[in-house]
């Protein structure tokens, strides 16, 4: 997508034109459709037929088998439980990452063990995994931040030498790939994010990832309340009964329905968002060449989704200040994750074995950028021409 005179000051009265929040969920279409049907259908519950079919298109596109959730963090959940992590137990993890990475293995009564991040990518530094591994280590939860992939080769060799479970926070990772492999699918479980900030959405939602086999009867029960339900409504038993630990994780056929719409758009949905990245990566290109800002940096072994662009400025100073004047512009930019390590639940349930110098310095830095799939040319303009605006006036990013 071409930019028309990119770098141009706002004009006169940009100000009062519509603000550009920082997402806004896309449209794929059908969804209302979708959901007329479902309610039509009389099933509103979770496992009805757009379910069926949503599990459908996500085993086909990721190659395993697939249970859809009301949330990530629930998927996540269930990954502990699977992995059969308890009190005692620590898993290693980015600082750099949402709560829910930590809270699944919190609440079965294991310990986050924070570890720093590469200052490229901003995932998970390999080497620091293996330095923090101790003889209370189940399992590694790498993050694939922004939808590029972390360098799982090396963390599964890790995982497999010292015999430890790898659970793939893959929130971000939708139709993003690591040699060719779709992101998710390298540890025993990955989990995925439905949320309305996702490429792919219905408000709330996830899945879970069941890549070895022998795990898929167990996550089918605790996903049905500790219930072999599924079993039940497949007519290999007469009855269902309570087997199992569990909870009420699974997605809505409502959520479900919205969803199927999303799905059958999301190359479309993936490929404008592709087009938006590129842009603000082109028109960027020379801020940095200067030495005023850092784009992102995707290894030629990823293939991104564009899930979001961010710069990371020369200073923590530089990021507000940036934010304040695209929030004059009416232009929603934001930061992202306050570092697990440094709050109050973190230090409270966690444990970080050394310094993590680049979560600490890049975390203060980071500035995210809108990026939704209906963002139109006109939108994308504003904000490159305000970034570019900031680092040519006084007292920006020179």
């Amino acid at each position: 997508m071409e930019l028309s005179q990119p770098g141009t000051p706002p004009r006169e009265g940009d100000e009062a034109r519509a603000a550009i929040p920082f997402n806004r969920a896309a449209r794929a279409g059908d969804e209302h459709r979708n959901i007329e049907l479902a309610i039509k259908g009389g099933h509103l519950a979770a496992d009805g037929p757009f379910t069926e079919r949503c599990g459908e298109i996500l085993a086909e596109l990721l190659g395993s088998p697939v249970l859809l959730v009301h949330s990530c963090t629930a998927a996540l959940e269930i990954a502990a439980i699977l992995a059969e992590i308890g009190p005692g137990d620590e898993v290693i993890m980015p600082s750099y990452t949402f709560v829910s990475t930590a809270n699944a293995f919190v609440l079965r009564g294991a310990t986050p063990v924070f570890v720093d991040v590469r200052p490229g990518t901003l995932n998970i530094d390999p080497d620091a995994a293996a330095a923090a591994v101790g003889p209370r280590t189940k399992a590694i939860a790498p993050v694939h931040y922004a939808g590029v992939g972390c360098e799982m080769s090396s963390l599964c060799a890790l995982a497999a030498e010292r015999d430890l479970f790898v659970i793939e926070d893959a929130a971000q990772g939708l139709h993003a790939a690591l040699d060719g492999r779709p992101l998710g699918t390298f540890g025993q479980l990955g989990a995925l994010s439905f949320h309305e900030t996702k490429n792919v959405t219905c408000g709330e939602g996830g899945a879970l990832i069941v890549n070895d086999e022998a795990l898929m009867e167990r996550a089918e029960i605790l996903r049905e309340k500790g219930t072999d339900r599924s079993k039940f409504f497949r007519g290999q038993v007469d009855k269902y009964t309570w087997v199992d630990v569990g909870s009420s994780y699974a997605l809505s056929e409502l959520g479900a329905a919205f969803l199927k719409s999303q799905l059958d758009a999301a190359e479309r949905l993936t490929a404008r968002r592709l087009e938006i990245w590129a842009a603000y990566h082109a028109a960027f290109e020379g801020l940095e060449g200067e030495g005023r800002l850092r784009r992102p940096t995707v290894p030629e072994s990823c293939a991104h989704n564009a899930h979001m662009y961010y710069l990371v400025m020369r200073s923590r100073d530089d990021r507000e200040a940036l934010i304040a004047h695209l929030r004059e512009l009416g232009i929603h930019a934001v930061f992202h994750y306050v570092p697990l390590h440094s709050s109050p639940a973190g230090l409270r349930y966690g444990r970080t074995p050394a310094p993590l110098p680049v979560t600490d310095e890049l975390s203060g830095r980071l500035v995210r950028l809108p990026l939704w799939a209906d963002m139109d040319d006109a939108d994308v303009r504003r904000v490159v021409d305000g970034v570019l605006a900031f680092a040519g006036s006084p007292g920006g990013a020179d």
